[in-house]
């Protein structure tokens, strides 16, 4: 429904072309680049950074440029209006007005000999302080645009094969290094006949040359994805009747099966296989058994989905993304583990389209992964239940009284029981559980 425009990628009087990136947005959905819908000079810029607007807002002019044999500058733009949203990634709007100064020819030149199509000043800017030859990287862009998160990919690769790399432990991101602390000056200490001690560390001093104290805090934004999550936390805990069921499930089928089929898979495939396909065909499964679980509240009627399209939990640098897997009842246990790796890559990397983050009717929150036992997962609204993933560790079972190893794993379902009551959760978990501890299906 909105967006916040957070960075000018052009300033008025440059010239743009069709589908170079013109600007960034950030929504409760995704934070991307918002391509130009057509060549010009952009003359006018009327939402500026920083400001949140509403969808179908206009947010800048572009004028027509002018032909190739002459300057820019001395065209004058004819109409060609557009409609510019925050959301469906259409570009500012156009109406008739005098191009602005444009950029000098040689600007234009360069453009033209860029390696894979133009490049936004962002991306020359990171190329340029980072030294980066532009040949080398891959554009993911359209045409093979290079982007601003292609550069950060290439830097985080090219950091992890030098020593000591500074990599972010969130995501494929860099992590930035801050300004190099200025020098303090320490006073020439006479010769001394024995060792001297290490100088302590200089502390701030304000005009009187006494030491300051060091600020306790500091202060800054909480930002538009942030912000969006603290809201849909609060409205979903203030519209659903959140109750959890939590069921062990013994995993040793699934893990063996894994274990068989990993190395080949990931030679095949290219990609390696996790346990989290395999609970998510089980809960496929399990939502044609009970579709109630995969319906939703609208007022005072139950919306029941003919389609499953699952919701799998991303975490990001700032936040958290829940990327929807459509149709995901057609899919095999390969082709979800496919869709998980393509929408979590993508999404780390900010390349999710809105619509691949609507639509979903049921949610997987696998914070297993980071090393978690049990937790209460809250529902993404307008969906009525969501299943968390602990992670799967060995454990010592009685089994026909006698202790065995198994690899165990604990589900937790949050439901909204003004829809569900708690018999038909602990049905729909059984369900679950029931078919990863029996697993006998091929991978394929």
């Amino acid at each position: 429904m909105e967006g916040t425009l957070t960075k000018w990628l052009k300033k008025p009087g440059d010239t743009v072309e069709r589908d170079e990136p013109l600007f960034e947005i950030s929504t409760d959905k995704v934070d991307t680049e918002i391509p130009s819908p057509a060549a010009g000079t952009l003359t006018e810029v009327l939402v500026q950074e920083g400001e949140t607007v509403g969808i179908n807002t206009v947010v800048a002019r572009i004028g027509e440029a002018g032909g190739a044999a002459a300057p820019v500058a001395a065209e004058t733009a004819k109409p060609a209006e557009t409609a510019s949203s925050s959301t469906s990634a259409p570009g500012p709007a156009v109406e008739p007005e005098p191009a602005q100064a444009a950029q000098p020819v040689a600007a234009a030149e360069e453009a033209s000999a860029d390696p894979a199509g133009p490049l936004s000043p962002l991306v020359r800017k990171m190329a340029r302080e980072n030294n980066i030859d532009l040949g080398k990287v891959k554009g993911t862009g359209a045409g093979g645009r290079i982007t601003k998160q292609d550069v950060e990919l290439h830097l985080t690769l090219k950091t992890a094969s030098a020593p000591e790399p500074q990599a972010s432990a969130a995501g494929p991101y860099p992590v930035t290094p801050g300004p190099a602390p200025t020098p303090v000056a320490q006073p020439v200490a006479p010769a001394a006949s024995k060792p001297a001690t290490p100088p302590a560390q200089a502390e701030p001093t304000g005009a009187s040359g006494q030491a300051q104290p060091q600020a306790k805090t500091r202060m800054e934004p909480l930002g538009t994805m942030r912000t969006k999550i603290a809201e849909h936390m609060l409205m979903s805990q203030a519209i659903s009747a959140h109750v959890t069921t939590i069921h062990k499930v013994d995993m040793t089928k699934v893990v063996k099966m894994r274990t068989k089929n990993k190395a080949d898979f990931q030679t095949r495939y290219g990609m390696s296989l996790t346990y989290l396909p395999f609970v998510t065909r089980a809960t496929i499964e399990a939502l044609r058994a009970f579709p109630l679980l995969n319906a939703s509240i609208e007022g005072a009627n139950i919306i029941f989905h003919n389609e499953i399209n699952i919701g799998i939990a991303v975490a990001l640098e700032n936040g958290l993304i829940v990327p929807v897997i459509r149709q995901a009842d057609e899919k095999t246990v390969l082709g979800l583990q496919r869709s998980i790796v393509d929408l979590a890559a993508r999404a780390r990397a900010r390349q999710l389209k809105p619509d691949e983050v609507a639509g979903g009717t049921f949610s997987i929150s696998n914070f297993g992964s980071f090393g978690s036992v049990i937790a209460t997962p809250v529902i993404n609204q307008p969906q009525v239940a969501i299943l968390g993933v602990g992670t799967v560790e060995k454990v010592p079972v009685v089994i026909d009284d006698a202790i065995a190893i198994r690899s165990v794993m604990y589900l937790s379902l949050s439901f909204d029981h003004r829809l569900i009551d708690g018999a038909l959760a602990d049905r729909f978990t059984g369900k679950i559980k029931q078919i990863l501890e029996s697993w006998s299906d091929e991978i394929l």
